[in-house]
């Protein structure tokens, strides 16, 4: 049934899909190494504390990610 349901869509559609997606993640690609590192770091953070399943404030965590980075 997804089957069907995804040849129902052009080809290009799927291509502005990938084009999208590119140009979403350009930024982080072109991005200095101190900067992946902190993308990185705030990636990790969230992903933990979905898996627990903790959604108490985060601005604190990230805060402190980038207050390490720049000492």
């Amino acid at each position: 049934m997804i089957n069907c349901a995804i040849a129902d869509y052009p080809t290009s559609y799927f291509f502005a899909m990938q084009t999208d997606q590119n140009h979403v993640m350009e930024p982080i690609n072109t991005a200095p190494p101190e900067v992946k590192e902190i993308i990185e770091k705030v990636w990790r953070l969230e992903k933990r504390r979905l898996a627990q399943k903790s959604f108490s404030h985060i601005n604190d965590d990230i805060l402190l990610i980038i207050k390490e980075a720049v000492k």
